[in-house]
């Protein structure tokens, strides 16, 4: 049903998430062989990222990057470490025009009121906007689809569009026809669980279309729809989440009038939020080193309980043979396991403290843009750098 409404819609460019199995993305390239002759399959993790790309546009050269946290692997039930959760880009050539296009899916939020993941989907916001500012520098339009799995005004979002000055198409568009709010996950969906919804039992909006022009082209965005639950004549819908369809016109910069360059969020604004990330960062650091704390705990009370089949080996005792391997092959297991945890619970540790050494550098530059001022190399008395005022840049000859 996807692959018929794809191929009736006839868009420049489909962004899928979730695609799990290559079989069904090899089904989709050739069921769309004719209206977007080229594509691209996004591979990482244990099951794949999901991520595919269908485009009528030649697809010039495409880059995957996996997030450094994507949960746990030991949460069964969730599944997302085993996605490989992770950001693709591919570079299209639309009339001329270098498009770099994005698709993304991060961690899931399994509990609005203890998510456990709220760190994880912060690191992955910031390693998001890390690579779109460094990899669209040169690119006449960007555009980014993808399942945020975060409501309009979560901190991940925030942080993301606050550094990128990527604009959501729901809040730009001329003309909306879709789901009350933009909702993009919603209560009449039949492969919606109602109680993933609340407190918002109509529906959440954390499926985005995001764009920016360059100093060569600027965008606009004509129309924005979604699909609305069950198609017609099916028993059931395209998906859990609603399809996104954007029109983006793009308009010379003299042609542009009052869609001007979009400017990033004030500098005062833009600490505001890095200061609320790295706080975030900081409480998962703290808890991960706990369950490190934990996993080491283990390991230990694994090597005493191991002290206890090694003595009834070697000393007489009326248990069995089967007995003493059994307990050992426990005790192993339960040591093998802390170790696993422990390795991976540091590897954590060390991406989120990583995260907050380059947060706080951001912090620190954005502070010498709020002040107009600049480090020297020289210290004050109190052994802080000094701050001096900007002086013009003067060439050598």
């Amino acid at each position: 049903m996807i692959g018929d409404l794809l191929g009736r819609e006839q868009h420049d460019i489909a962004l899928l998430q979730e695609v799990w199995s290559e079989r069904d993305f090899l089904f989709l390239k050739k069921k769309l062989s004719s209206s977007h002759p080229y594509t691209h399959y996004f591979k990482s993790g244990v099951i794949g990222s999901g991520l595919a790309v269908f485009s009528r546009h030649r697809i010039q050269d495409a880059l995957l990057y996996q997030y450094s946290l994507n949960g746990y692997p030991y949460m069964l039930r969730h599944g997302d470490w085993f996605g490989g959760k992770a950001v693709g880009l591919v570079i299209v050539d639309i009339s001329g025009l270098k498009a770099h296009v994005y698709v993304t899916h991060l961690h899931a939020e399994y509990s609005r009121a203890q998510d456990e993941y709220l760190p994880h989907r912060v690191v992955q916001s910031w390693e998001l906007l890390q690579f779109v500012r460094h990899t669209s520098r040169g690119a006449d339009l960007v555009v980014l689809g993808g399942d945020l799995n975060m409501h309009p005004q979560d901190l991940g979002n925030r942080l993301f569009r606050s550094h990128t000055g990527l604009r959501d198409c729901y809040t730009e568009t001329d003309t909306f026809d879709g789901c009350e709010d933009g909702h993009t996950l919603i209560a009449d969906n039949h492969f919606t669980k109602k109680q993933d919804l609340i407190p918002f039992e109509k529906g959440i909006r954390i499926d985005y279309i995001l764009m920016k022009g360059s100093q060569r082209v600027n965008m606009k965005c004509e129309s924005l729809s979604t699909t609305k639950g069950p198609v017609a004549d099916k028993p059931f819908p395209y998906s859990d989440h609603e399809a996104l369809t954007a029109e983006l016109a793009l308009l010379r910069l003299e042609d542009s009038s009052q869609h001007g360059l979009s400017d990033t969020l004030a500098v005062s604004d833009q600490m505001d939020v890095v200061t609320e990330a790295r706080a975030v960062v900081k409480e998962g650091l703290c808890q991960t080193e706990a369950l490190r704390d934990k996993a080491m705990h283990l390991m230990f009370g694994a090597l005493l309980l191991l002290l206890l089949p090694l003595a009834m080996a070697f000393l007489p005792c009326s248990c069995s043979f089967s007995t003493v391997g059994l307990l050992g092959a426990v005790c192993m297991g339960l040591l093998l396991s802390g170790a696993v945890l422990y390795l991976l619970f540091t590897t954590h540790i060390k991406v989120l403290k990583e995260t907050e050494d380059q947060m706080m550098l951001t912090s620190n530059d954005l502070q010498t843009k709020l002040t107009g001022c600049r480090l020297s190399g020289s210290s004050s008395s109190d052994g802080y750098p000094e701050l001096q005022p900007l002086s013009p840049f003067k060439w050598e000859e």
